[in-house]
């Protein structure tokens, strides 16, 4: 099944094309040839010449950025836009929500839905549309809105996905924070989900992680493309098989938003480092599940810096549940996770019976695994403090 991308604004444009390279490159590296099917006919679709052109509208109300995307998927000579795939004016939003929403939308929008339509078209199966946007000027929040809201009326049976780039705490916009309100409030009515990168996340995941001396935009974009195609790319489900997920939209919103009330999603993504620094490091799999689990656990968004001292709660008789924690951010409460898995040996990853072995002997006198888990959380810390008096 096929998603079609709608990338609006400067913002959403960029975090578009960064996205469709990291999927090429991912799909074209040594991947196995059902893997590279799958994510091809998912973002892509393949003319007479063997081109791939990628399922996306751009839009903007200035033509720069577009003709910039354009021209850099063209040269990658892997992967390019389609020719007429996209929507521009001479005149932007300026930074204002109502002026896209109330102005340029309304003004502008049959011509963006017949460029939605023309995609959709080409999809054997439609899995659902994503929309790519920033909130804090106007065309991608206000223009962005508008179109959620005609995409909603045309395809009310389809998945609609909104990935959100949140501004920076000190960003450059002063009406930021009225944009940021008046897109999530609308999109709150009209999206299956809301999935958003925060800058500031990010932005330390560059400098902390990728050891970044002079972070520009590009770099943001790339760490929220990477964290995209983490979650989007195909994957293989329990019980599936070998045969990839069908519908990663539809996937992500029955698992994730499980309520209508409770549509926002976030992306945690781990290892995080240099490309450069790849090459000499060792991971396994049991130590990067106990990182990412006491990252879920703590509501931490990196693994530098991860509080090992925050603990699930505990539940006593009677009902009643007690959070242990000696000064952290608090045991996190989202209603529900989706663990993606990547990479070499990924089902050394998955707990066998031999790793198992006697555990039924413990719970069967009312201990849980997840007392186990807590038991060798403990002793990481133990170990970490006495290794800090060398």
């Amino acid at each position: 099944m096929s998603i079609v991308t709608v990338q609006l604004g400067q913002c959403g444009n960029q975090v578009g094309q960064e996205l469709f390279d990291v999927i090429c490159n991912d799909a074209q590296e040594g991947q196995r040839k059902a893997y590279c099917e799958s994510s091809t006919e998912r973002f892509f679709h393949e003319t007479t010449h063997g081109d791939l052109v990628a399922r996306a509208v751009l839009i903007d109300m200035e033509p720069k950025v577009i003709n910039h995307s354009m021209s850099r998927a063209a040269k990658s000579g892997r992967w390019r836009y389609g020719e007429t795939s996209h929507f521009s004016q001479k005149q932007g939003s300026g930074n204002n929500w109502a002026n896209g929403y109330c102005v340029h939308g309304p003004r502008h929008g049959e011509a963006v839905e017949e460029l939605v339509r023309r995609e959709v078209e080409r999809c054997d199966r439609l899995a659902g549309i994503m929309a790519m946007m920033s909130v804090a000027g106007g065309t991608g929040s206000g223009v962005g809105t508008y179109v959620t809201q005609c995409l909603r009326d045309i395809y009310p049976n389809s998945f609609i996905l909104n990935q959100l780039t949140w501004p920076y705490g000190t960003g450059e916009v002063i009406v930021q924070n009225y944009n940021s309100v008046l897109t999530l409030a609308h999109l709150y009515q009209l999206s299956d989900a809301i999935l958003v990168h925060e800058n500031d996340t990010v932005h330390r995941i560059c400098a902390q992680l990728l050891n970044i001396k002079h972070i520009s935009f590009s770099d943001v974009n790339g760490v929220i493309a990477h964290q995209l195609g983490s979650v989007l790319q195909p994957a293989l489900t329990a019980g599936s098989h070998g045969v990839y997920s069908r519908n990663p939209l539809g996937d992500l919103v029955s698992t994730l938003a499980c309520h209508p009330e409770y549509k926002l999603l976030s992306v945690c993504t781990i290892p995080q480092m240099a490309s450069s620094s790849i090459a000499y490091s060792t991971f396994s799999w049991p130590a990067l599940l106990k990182h990412l689990r006491q990252m879920l656990i703590s509501n931490t968004k990196m693994e530098e810096g991860i509080d090992w001292q925050v603990r699930p709660p505990s539940v006593h008789p009677g009902g009643t549940a007690r959070t242990r924690s000696l000064g952290g951010p608090g045991f996190n409460n989202s209603l529900a996770n989706l663990l993606i898995l990547r990479g070499k040996d990924v089902y050394s990853a998955e707990t066998g019976q031999k790793d198992r072995a006697y555990i039924h002997q413990y719970i069967k006198f009312g201990i849980s695994e997840e007392d186990f888990l807590d038991s060798f959380t403990s002793l990481e810390q133990v170990i970490s403090s006495y290794s800090q008096l060398c």
